[in-house]
């Protein structure tokens, strides 16, 4: 997995960087690439863009930085933004939301399948050439 980082308002220093390549690279795995025969799927195919930046320099209290990362796959782009008083905070967050998006988008694509196989079945039920 390719991931490009943007910074806003902030210096993206070294340690950031590996906080944020580590966490985000951990969402590989939940995407099963490498099980997946699917070329759409490969290692070199797959991109996150990942943006952080710190809204605000003139409030003391509240979430001022901001996470947000997008993962484009087929047929959806997986997006997720969360907002924090600390930057790992906010990185960590959205590591969540997108394990959460992940989860949704392969849900959705194993019922498609499922509701194609049942659609298939009917039609051969219906097919009277099929019986024989």
């Amino acid at each position: 997995m390719k991931i490009s980082i943007k910074a806003t308002k902030i210096s993206l220093n070294k340690s950031l960087r590996d906080f944020v390549e580590k966490k985000i690279s951990g969402l590989e795995k939940f995407l099963n690439i490498s099980k997946s025969s699917d070329p759409r799927f490969q290692n070199n195919n797959l991109k996150a863009e990942v943006e952080i930046e710190k809204t605000t320099f003139h409030h003391k209290k509240g979430p001022f930085f901001r996470a947000e990362c997008q993962i484009p796959l087929p047929g959806r782009t997986i997006r997720a933004e969360e907002k924090a008083e600390g930057i790992k905070e906010a990185v960590v967050r959205v590591k969540k939301e997108m394990q959460r998006e992940i989860d949704r988008y392969k849900n959705r694509i194993k019922i498609q399948i499922k509701k194609g196989a049942r659609e298939a079945k009917k039609r051969m039920r219906a097919n009277p050439a099929a019986e024989e």
